[in-house]
């Protein structure tokens, strides 16, 4: 007997995926293929790859940009836009984790220039049309288009050097994506096909790149993984998981992928009972109980377990609570249940 299938709308998203070892070398070609000839280089002063992209932009590069920070603090996009204003940039290349994307958007959203992204970890924003700022102890996010890059470039070599400290939590950002996916009221079946293959290969890889960090495709699988995971999350939004991580971003300042590592086993566990679908799609990987299971892997793989490890305060849960209380989601999310999740969370101390 086979299952049935749910009516459902799918729009494929115009972004083009530039995938393997080695193909940084190739983001000049990407910019001439958008007609494109003053890129605004966002980076930060360390960032994997920086004398590569600087050789292939040549005098194309018309602006670097380093100053960057967790969650777009209103005032580094303001003037990281002015800038770019004065410069008369045409596009924006971002190389780095999700806050260089993240600062990319924010600026493209004012320039209505397109975006050539080069990730350097697993957040998966660089798929998504999805942007954020952060001002006053909040972190204000919207969608639009014209934010979703244009051109991803994946090169697994530029993530070999991530430190177990980001890799991992990371990760599990990118499987807070799938998880979004896999229970979001406008998923669909190849939607969910996608999030269910992204939780193999990023459960499967976690492990071996945390023993052996320099082992490449292991990090081709988890870049693979996070690519599918966004892809997941760009079609169907974020939900609680992601609005409550803001929260602790936009109000305690916590590192928005360790907050994931954290909070995700709780946020799985409270939804597994009301989306079957999910936990059949999972169990493969994850078992009967995906909440235990994540939860166990963090610990397995040394993450942190608990929010006051992070750096949360007890009495500053309340206002979390409070900012996320009513997000849809498929356990009705009132105040009391999120305060009690994360009383759990912050606790760490769910399946010991």
């Amino acid at each position: 007997m086979t299952a049935p299938v749910r009516s459902f709308d799918h729009e494929f998203a115009p972004t083009r995926i530039v995938f393997g070892p080695g193909r940084l070398a190739e983001v000049g070609e990407e910019l001439a293929r958008l007609d494109t000839s003053r890129a605004m280089v966002i980076m930060s002063g360390h960032a994997p790859g920086g004398d590569t992209v600087t050789a292939a932009l040549g005098d194309r590069a018309a602006l670097t940009w380093h100053e960057i920070a967790q969650h777009v603090p209103v005032d580094i996009a303001e003037r990281a836009t002015a800038a770019a204003r004065d410069a008369g940039v045409d596009v924006i290349v971002s190389l780095g984790g999700g806050s260089a994307t993240g600062l990319a958007k924010a600026v493209a959203l004012e320039l209505e220039v397109p975006i050539v992204a080069v990730p350097t970890t697993y957040a998966g924003s660089e798929l998504t049309p999805v942007y954020g700022t952060t001002g006053g102890q909040r972190k204000r996010t919207g969608s639009d288009e014209r934010v979703r890059p244009r051109v991803v470039l994946y090169d697994p070599e530029l993530t070999v050097c991530l430190p177990a400290a980001v890799t991992g939590p990371s990760t599990f950002n990118a499987m807070a994506h799938c998880f979004a996916a896999l229970w979001a009221s406008a998923g669909n079946p190849l939607i969910a096909a996608l999030a269910a293959d992204a939780v193999r290969i990023l459960t499967t890889s976690l492990p071996v790149v945390m023993r052996n960090p320099a082992d490449l495709d292991a990090r081709a699988g988890l870049q693979y993984g996070a690519f599918l995971a966004g892809t997941a999350l760009g079609a169907t939004g974020t939900g609680l998981q992601h609005r409550i991580s803001h929260a602790l971003g936009g109000r305690l300042g916590l590192v928005h992928a360790d907050t994931h590592s954290v909070v995700l086993p709780y946020v799985v566990a409270l939804n597994a009972p009301a989306v079957p679908d999910m936990v059949s799609r999972v169990r493969p990987y994850l078992g009967d109980d995906p909440g235990r299971a994540l939860w166990e892997l963090a610990a397995r793989i040394g993450l942190p377990h608990d929010l006051a490890t992070l750096g949360a305060t007890d009495e500053a849960l309340d206002g979390v609570a409070a900012d996320v209380a009513d997000t849809p989601n498929p356990v009705p999310a009132s105040r009391d249940t999120i305060r009690a999740l994360l009383d759990r969370a912050y606790r760490g101390r769910e399946w010991r």
